[in-house]
């Protein structure tokens, strides 16, 4: 497929070039061929994009618009990813590794968040609240946070940016937005596609390169009003430190390690089934994957067993392949990050029932491949079980009572999602409530839609995305009083 991309940087409307000379190569992680060639841009492209965004706000009629016309354009934003789906689908797949069936889907969820968006965009007029004095209107209102800069991950590229760029156009705001510099080919060509809606010069900028110069200058800015940050943890607190310069907004999904408790009264298969999408989509490089087993000591062997003959199974191959069912990982870094977290497994004790190195396939040897492994025997103290390996490996932990997995699945400083299986709804229902995640699944596990919403607790972040309160996060507050019969107060 022909690649008709900009591979520039989109500034006021206009596709620039980097002001140096220098650029970064994209990489097809299954066979470490380059795909593109884009420029390297650095604070400077990233003050042009903060001063275009700012003078749109400021200056420009988007935060005024109607918010109907907003949603028209977001509509059409929708229509236009839809339109382009398979083109769409492809660069994901080229990008990430990931295959395209995925991608597919992703195009189809991406489409309908934008859809939403646009559909709940004129549905808060504000509401009027009781006045303490007769002959006076009190209403609350809410309006555009101003310029927002927004910071993508690599491992689903545009569903995030989907996340962020709809609520913030349909509320009026204007934005900087730096996608992963590893995985940038789709959101270029969504930015081509917002051209192509209609969205005014100035509202929507896109400056590519990497996060240490731009997400920096974005952190810092005292004319950005608002971050939106999903990537790691480490990250996430010094964008925090780093926000402070104007006390900016901020919106932050940091990861998570997610527990998946396994009750022996659980459908035995659909949890088998559950737990191995839960972790091996995407070849675990996802925030909410399922990395954290807690099976009932009566069904361990069996369970673990089960999941050893499956993943032993396992097709990995190129994305295009209509037969694969795991992609590659990332990059040559992210490999070598996933083989220490494994190393550190056994060394701490833990069992290693499947995977635990590269495949021997001759085939796959010049992707970031990686076998799906499972760890037994392994105990909260570990560094595998307690930090983020974003790969494809489980950690299996036992428990006996109740009030134990509800314990184990708790005790991880992060907080983002968690899931339960198990026949009796009603002890179900008792673990959700005592489960300290943002989203608990029951008999289900990575299920998300635009009108729910999405973030965590604890060191998972600050805020929410999709839904209404993922709206709420690119919106300020303020409280208009009129006093329709103003007297004289006669204090002094």
């Amino acid at each position: 497929m022909d690649l008709k991309l900009q591979m520039q940087h989109y500034i006021n409307g206009k596709w620039v070039g980097a002001d140096s000379e220098k650029t970064r190569d994209i990489i097809n992680p299954y066979n470490q061929e380059v795909i593109a060639t884009v420029p390297e841009g650095d604070e400077t492209e990233a003050k042009e994009a903060i001063a275009a965004a700012r003078a749109a706000f400021d200056q420009g009629d988007w935060a005024t618009t109607p918010s109907t016309e907003r949603g028209a354009i977001v509509r059409k934003i929708a229509e236009l990813i839809e339109r382009d789906k398979e083109e769409l689908a492809y660069l994901e797949s080229l990008d990430t590794g990931k295959t395209v069936e995925e991608s597919r889907g992703d195009m189809d969820d991406i489409a309908g968040v934008f859809r939403y968006y646009a559909e709940i965009a004129d549905k808060d007029g504000g509401e009027i609240i009781p006045s303490p004095i007769p002959n006076s209107v009190s209403r609350v209102v809410h309006e555009p946070v101003g310029v927002c800069g927004q910071i993508t991950p690599w491992n689903y590229p545009l569903l995030q940016a989907s996340w962020k760029l709809a609520p913030a156009l349909v509320t009026g705001n204007t934005l900087v937005m730096k996608p992963s510099e590893i995985t940038p080919l789709t959101t270029i060509k969504t930015f081509q596609l917002m051209e192509e809606a209609g969205v005014p010069a100035g509202v929507v900028n896109l400056v590519l390169g990497a996060g240490d110069t731009i997400g920096a200058e974005l952190s810092s800015s005292e004319d950005v009003d608002l971050i939106s940050f999903t990537g790691g943890i480490v990250t996430g607190k010094k964008i925090m430190q780093a926000a402070s310069s104007n006390v900016k907004k901020l919106a932050l999904e940091l990861g998570g390690k997610n527990p998946n408790i396994i009750f022996a009264d659980a459908d035995f298969e659909l949890a088998v089934d559950q737990a191995l999408n839960g972790v091996f989509f995407h070849a675990g490089q996802i925030c909410s994957a399922g990395t954290r087993l807690i099976v009932e000591e009566s069904i361990h062997d069996d369970f673990v067993q089960a999941l050893v003959d499956r993943v032993n199974n396992f097709k990995l191959g190129s994305g295009f392949d209509e037969d694969t069912q795991m992609g590659p990982l990332i990059s040559a870094e992210h490999l070598a990050k996933v083989e220490k977290y494994v190393e550190a497994g056994i060394k701490e004790g833990a069992t290693l029932a499947a995977g635990g190195k590269r495949p021997e396939d001759p085939e796959l040897q010049k992707g970031f491949f990686y076998l799906p492994t499972i760890f037994t025997d392994c105990t909260t103290d570990m560094t595998v079980v307690q930090e983020e390996a974003f790969g494809p490996v489980i950690t299996v932990e036992k428990f006996s009572t109740e009030e134990e997995a509800v314990k184990l699945s708790n005790d991880s400083i992060y907080g983002l999602a968690g899931g339960v299986f198990t026949n009796d709804i009603v002890k179900a229902e008792r673990c959700a409530a005592k489960m300290r995640m943002g989203t608990v699944w029951i008999n289900e596990f990575n299920l998300y839609f635009p009108h729910a919403p999405w973030g965590g607790f604890k060191q998972s972040g600050i805020g929410r995305e999709l839904g209404k309160l993922g709206l709420e996060e690119y919106t300020e507050t303020k409280h208009i009083f009129q006093n329709l019969k103003p007297e004289q107060i006669n204090w002094f």
